[in-house]
């Protein structure tokens, strides 16, 4: 990069030696680029001239005419770069497009006019070296350049317009499974577009047979050859709605069940960080805004996309002049869609924060809605809700003005169009380079045309905004589980023995405060370890650990050897079962609760599992049976109840490791003793963690481990524990001491 002294007022250049600028070295580094430019202009001028003087006015001219501005002015703009210093959107390779386009703008007209129109071809290889072309050419160049840079370039971060690209991308590579269909559907489209361009170029006919008073039969075989075409176009755009309506039917089925996939892979970290309300709300509200605004608006643009292809070459044929002044006019007006396109894509985003926050609440409500009930607080919890729908009828309201904006500015500058092209035909005709009967015809096209160009116009801040709204919606679908890769262990007999060596663990959001330091322990095959401790000791987090939705920081977590993570995750889900303390049913009957995630269970293995967790009694009670349903979350049945309908679910997989937490909480005298007898029996010889608050569940077990500040402190039997006079002493006695003062038996002292 060449550099300035700044004080000095000395610019350097090596073809030509130093010297000495006076008059102040700002001023003529400011106005040193457009010296620079004004000059490549003049040789470009010259160039174009000599040339012209030198070759014949014919195609072969023309393009070598092109050829030869293009390297002139690839050089020169080479030159122009080292020395000036040009603002950063018009280096490098923006200047060096916009020479491209500048010199093969006319070549490329001349040979589309060559091949659609040869009697208009004439005047324009003949003045394809005049100076009011020339002028024309860089009038076009320089207004396109200017609206490019004010759509794609002016204020947006490169790293903004990447992702915005992409976001496009990936909504149209959605489709991609349906692209046989939609081959079909461009095949219908390209023959109804066709016919339908065909009736203006025979109105324009139409109206010189008339003034030239032809044969009458000619106007009738026009009329039936409109009224065919009519047909063709009517049948092909039928055809072409059915398949494209009946495939982007399928879209958002198709996106949702995608997404919930991926959603339902995350790890359980990803969950602690999102909110309910927020992955709901991508699910269904922002699917739902992406696919209609992707099946709607991308009808449109293909239709009218097609539709503007098909009338610009009509346009070319009848008048090249005045179709590349429509083309001027269209670029100059293609800035207020792009205002307005920006601002709609903000407020979307917005728009959708607020609904995601709205359906938040709604979820909490009635998630919790015995809690609200007991503190009497539903006029709070609906004006919170109010709350949030008042900021989303703001947000609807500045929505709603900004569409009405962006219409009026769209309709306005639709009229300008029309009255400036009208304006400039109107002179064309003047002047003898059109007939009346291709002015009606450009006419028709023309109002097709900007009809076309006016629904893009409209189209392009909706599909910022469908570019918004499904922002999230691809974050989730491409955001890559941090968990290991699957394993494929499937061993045939499985022992049961667990390791916990050396693991430490902190959760995500504290990552600073170990839940875990340090532990190391065994369940043995065939016993039962009881796990104990006080509140936030850890007892969890060694449950959530070996059900592996976590990963520790360090040490390994073995089953009969080999790391967990090897195993295979359905064959690890039944072969590890849990029972929490607050189990969660799902709204379904008895049946399908204790048989979830199984598929079909014969009925007789599900009454043995809810015989052996004590549940088949109140079932049998009940009026359906095992056809009772439920509730939401278990609602309709009483904690004890839930609880052994959890322990029933986890029992019917026959699993070689169970896990109880803490499930006798729940439970009256008699289910709880059942329950033990169950676990202490053990007629399938698992391996047992129970893990319980009432030390009198665990003093049977084989093994019980002392957990406290996320270490384990001490290890042994019930009798060996009590006579070390530690930890679990001091629960103990703790905890006989609450009982004895609940049943008023206390110590006179």
């Amino acid at each position: 990069m060449k550099r300035f002294p700044e004080k000095q007022g000395i610019s350097e250049r090596p073809d030509s030696g130093s010297h000495q600028i006076t008059g102040g070295s700002h001023r003529a580094q400011a106005m040193h680029p457009i010296w620079s430019l004004c000059c490549l202009l003049g040789v470009d001028y010259a160039t174009l001239h000599l040339l012209t003087l030198l070759l014949p006015p014919n195609l072969l001219q023309t393009w070598a005419l092109g050829l030869a501005r293009l390297v002139v002015l690839t050089l020169g703009v080479r030159e122009v770069g080292r020395v000036s210093k040009l603002p950063p959107w018009l280096q490098g390779a923006p200047l060096l497009l916009s020479s491209a386009v500048l010199t093969l703008l006319v070549p490329c007209c001349a040979t589309i006019t060559a091949v659609l129109a040869p009697r208009a071809s004439a005047g324009l290889l003949h003045r394809s070296g005049h100076t009011d072309l020339f002028i024309y050419s860089y009038l076009i160049t320089a207004t396109s350049t200017l609206v490019w840079h004010q759509l794609f370039l002016e204020d947006e971060d490169e790293e903004d317009t990447e992702e915005s690209s992409t976001s496009v991308w990936r909504l149209l590579n959605l489709l991609r499974p349906y692209g046989w269909r939609f081959l079909w559907v461009s095949a219908f489209l390209v023959l109804s577009s066709w016919s339908e361009m065909i009736l203006p170029s025979y109105t324009g006919k139409m109206t010189d047979w008339i003034q030239e008073k032809k044969d009458p039969s000619i106007f009738w075989n026009s009329i039936m050859a409109i009224s065919l075409i009519t047909l063709c176009s009517a049948v092909t755009e039928f055809l072409c709605d059915c398949v494209y309506n009946v495939t982007m039917s399928l879209v958002p089925t198709q996106t949702q069940g995608r997404l919930l996939q991926t959603i339902l892979a995350q790890d359980i970290t990803f969950f602690d960080t999102e909110s309910t309300g927020d992955i709901t709300s991508r699910i269904t509200t922002d699917i739902t805004a992406m696919s209609e605004a992707l099946s709607h608006e991308l009808s449109l643009l293909m239709w009218y996309l097609m539709r503007g292809i098909f009338l610009a070459i009509f346009m070319f044929s009848l008048s090249a002049k005045l179709t590349l002044f429509t083309m001027l006019c269209l670029l100059v007006i293609t800035i207020v869609p792009k205002l307005s396109g920006a601002f709609s894509q903000g407020l979307a985003i917005k728009v959708q924060r607020s609904l995601s926050a709205a359906n938040q609440v709604v979820l909490e409500i009635f998630s919790n809605m015995k809690t609200v009930r007991s503190f009497a607080n539903e006029d709070g919890e609906c004006q919170r809700y109010e709350a949030k729908l008042q900021d989303i009828y703001e947000l609807n309201k500045t929505e709603a003005l900004a569409y009405s904006c962006n219409l009026v500015a769209n309709s306005l500058s639709g009229l300008v169009l029309k009255v400036a092209i009208l304006y400039f035909g109107g002179r064309l005709v003047t002047y003898g380079e059109v007939s009346g009967g291709e002015l009606v015809s450009f006419i028709l096209y023309e109002l097709q045309f900007t009809s076309s160009v006016e629904v893009l116009q409209r189209m392009y801040p909706d599909v910022k905004k469908a570019v918004g709204s499904s922002k999230k919606v691809l974050e989730y679908m491409d955001r890559t589980p941090q968990l290991p890769p699957p394993g494929n262990l499937k061993p045939t007999h499985l022992k049961g023995h667990v390791q916990f060596k050396n693991v430490t663990f902190s959760y995500p959001k504290r990552k600073d405060t170990p839940a875990l330091q340090d532990v190391s322990f065994d369940l043995r095959e065939e016993q039962v370890t009881a796990l104990v401790g006080a509140c936030d000791a850890g007892k969890s987090t060694v449950v959530q650990l070996l059900l592996k939705f976590y990963q520790p920081q360090k040490g390994d977590i073995l089953l009969d050897g080999k790391p967990v993570s090897e195993y295979d995750n359905e064959y690890y889900r039944r072969m590890v079962s849990v029972v929490s303390q607050e189990p969660v049913l799902t709204a379904r009957s008895l049946e399908d609760n204790i048989s979830y995630g199984l598929g079909h269970v014969p009925l007789s293995s599900v009454e043995n599992a809810a015989v052996a967790a004590n549940a088949h009694d109140f079932i049998s009670a009940m009026v359906d049976g095992y056809k009772t349903g439920a509730g939401q979350k278990g609602g309709l049945l009483s904690g004890g109840q839930k609880q052994r309908t959890a322990l029933a679910r986890a029992l019917v997989r026959d699993p070689k490791v169970l896990i109880l937490d803490d499930v006798s909480s729940s439970l009256d005298t008699e289910s709880e003793l059942k329950i033990q007898s169950t676990v202490y029996d053990n007629p399938n010889r698992r391996t047992v963690l129970l893990i319980s608050h009432r030390l009198n569940v665990v003093e049977k077990a084989d093994h019980i481990l002392v957990l406290e500040e996320g270490q384990i402190r001490e290890s042994g039997r019930h009798e060996q524990l009590l006579a070390q006079e530690g930890v679990y002493w001091r629960l103990w006695n703790k905890q006989r001491s609450t009982f004895h003062r609940q049943n008023g038996d206390v110590p006179q002292g």
